[in-house]
Parts: C-alpha cells; structure tokens; sequence
C-alpha cells in the first residue's frame, strides 16, 4: 500500500536499488494519450547517475521499456508498465553495513518495521527508486500536455549557504535550468555552487539545499477541499521523496512575518471578462483549490547521510564502531533531484485534473477545464 500514490491517476512503484530492475504501474491514464519510450527518455536521462562528477560515479543508462498498455503509440486506457534495468550494481560495497546501520539512513527503521532490510544499496530506501517516480511523471506530463499547456520547471535555488538570484517564474524554462551542471539558473550563484559540492565531495562530506518549483498553466478549479487540498497533496508527494525535509507554498514560513495587509492577494479585473488576482503571494493556490495563476513552492533537501568520513556509532550489536561508508553515493541530491520534484508535481496534477472531471460537468457553452 505505501508503494502506491494518486487517487484516479496512480502509480505503484516496484524494485530495490540492487534489484534487477525498478520500475513502475501507472494505472487511471485515459486511452488514446500518444504515448512512446521517447516521451519518457529524457527525463530519466536528467535523473541518472554518472552524468556529472557532482553525482555519484555509477553508471546506468537507464533506457525504458514500455512493457503494456500503449499499442501502435497509444495509450489503451489499462495499466502502463514500465521498467529500468539495474546494470551497474556492486553489492559487495555494502558488506559492512549489513552490521552496522548508517547514521541517519533507514537500515535501522526498515529492520526494526520487517525484522529484516535489503543488504545492499539502501533497497526500497534509496534513491534509485525515484527513478520510477521519474518515468511515471513523465507519462503524466504527456497526458497534462493533451488536455492543458501545463509546464512545470524546478531549480535549485539554494545549496548549502549559497541562495540564488530567483529567476522569473513565468519563463523560466528546463533548457536555462539546465545550462548549469548544478542546474541553478543564476550564472552568478551556480559557480560557487558547484565549488562547495565538490569541496564537500573531496572531503568526504555532502551538501543540503533547496528546489524551487513552478506549474504554469493550471486552470483554476484544480484540488479537492478540507483533507485532499492541492496544497495538502503536493506536501505529500514532496515530503515522499528521498531526503525532503521541508516543504512550503507560495511565501510559505515568510509570510509568518508579514501582516496579512502585506500577504493578501487582492483580486482584479481580467480584460475580456473575469477576475484574477492581482499579485501571487499564495502560490497560485487558495483553500488547496489552484486559482489560475502559476502554482510556485520549495521543498527542503537534507544533505545526503551517507558519507565517507569516519563516524562514532554502534553497530547493530550495540558494540562502538567508527564507520566509514563505502560505495558510490551523490555528494548532494539536488541536481538529480530537479526531474524527480517535477514528476512528484506531474502526478499530483494529473489526478487532480481527472478529479476535476469526475466532480463538475461544464455547462454546454463552457470549455473544459
């Protein structure tokens, strides 16, 4: 149960990071969604490690397969699988910590919930699973784009003590936040960013940060009231993935510091017809229901737990240990973190979208939203 997400749009996500494969089920797409491995690639190839050297050193391609429910590049209306192969696995690095738990990790708390953890890799508790998460939004990206312009982007807008100049949420684009191996947008903050990485990297040591996200394009109306608010459901998916340690919309904690002069929205008049609000400080969301405007949040990103660098703890036995993790792990999680905040952003409002369908049937002259 815990492996699964969304309400009409949902996917379950399968595989430990040692495993064979991991992949995914994704199960409420509508049919006739045009539909290939081509649409899915690109995302995976942002997520993969080996990419940059501010990423761990495993290599995997992780190619795509589309195993059932499209047919002659169409989706059939039955549940999408698909997986990505583990080729780069070395389980032999993990030896030690069968015995021992990482300070921070979840080999204590996956033991003590199943008596008993995956013996390499982190199993269901490393980030390799994300990549599911990964080609699951990509497939929901492609059903967004079918029926509205929804354009999600996601940066890094802080790592470590470096915060960046925030770019325009209305242009932003994936290409800008691309252009930087950090893929921060701001010339000036990704430099220092990318030093601090690499200086934690050869340290042995890791690096925290922040992602900013934006969806432009979602019609207002979108998100359920009282327990399954759109902002309640993106919390959700974000505190979900790997690392996360905070999340907030619109202003967020800073509006804890203005008076509500200073936070509200005041609404004007749209020309053609219609209200609007005038400025954004809610994030484009109002009682969890999207209001038209882009819908802006930050999720917190921890610095990664497993580090070189010799720790005092004690092994499973209670017995002291200096531990010094071995293998191949991100010095920081952001940059192959951005795909994965998009996905997580992609499934919350693609069931929503189908949410929205379900509970309101436009009037004959009204468009669909």
């Amino acid at each position: 149960m815990a492996s699964t997400f969304g309400t009409l749009f949902r996917v379950t996500t399968f595989g430990e990071s040692h495993g064979r494969a991991v992949g995914c089920i994704v199960d409420g797409c509508p049919a006739r969604i045009p539909l290939s491995a081509g649409d899915v690639q690109p995302q995976l190839d942002r997520r993969r490690p080996g990419a940059s050297a501010l990423t761990t050193p495993r290599k995997e391609t992780d190619t795509v397969a589309l195993l059932s429910g499209v047919e002659r590049g169409l989706t059939l209306g039955t549940p999408i699988a698909l997986s990505i192969p583990n080729a780069d696995t070395q389980p032999g690095d993990y030896a030690e910590m069968e015995t021992i738990p990482r300070p921070s990790h979840a080999d204590f708390t996956y033991a003590e919930k199943y008596g008993l953890r995956a013996r390499s890799g982190g199993g269901r508790a490393s980030a390799r699973e994300t990549a599911a998460r990964v080609a699951a939004g990509a497939v929901a990206e492609k059903m967004l784009a079918t029926f509205h312009p929804v354009q999600i982007v996601a940066w890094v807008e802080s790592a470590g003590s470096i915060v960046a100049r925030r770019p325009d949420p209305a242009t932003v684009s994936r290409a800008d936040v691309d252009a930087s191996l950090v893929r921060c947008p701001d010339p000036e903050a990704a430099p220092r960013m990318i030093a601090a990485i690499e200086a934690a990297r050869d340290a042995g040591d890791s690096v925290g940060g922040v992602i900013a996200c934006v969806c432009r394009g979602v019609p207002p109306g979108w998100g359920e009231p009282v327990f399954e608010k759109l902002t309640a459901e993106l919390a959700h998916a974000m505190l979900s993935i790997p690392a996360t340690r905070g999340f907030e919309v619109g202003e967020g904690f800073g509006a804890t510091r203005l008076k509500g002069s200073q936070h509200n929205d005041p609404f004007a008049a749209k020309p053609g017809g219609g209200i609007r609000p005038a400025s954004n400080r809610c994030g484009g969301i109002q009682g969890g229901i999207s209001n038209g405007e882009p819908i802006f949040f930050r999720v917190a990103f921890k610095p990664v737990s497993t580090i070189s660098l010799p720790q005092p703890t004690v092994a499973f036995d209670g017995l002291p240990v200096v531990f010094e993790a071995k293998g191949r792990h991100d010095p920081c999680v952001l940059p192959r973190a951005i795909p994965v905040v998009e996905a997580m952003a992609a499934l919350v409002l693609a069931d929503a979208f189908l949410q929205q369908q379900v509970q309101r049937i436009p009037r004959p002259d009204e468009p669909r939203k």
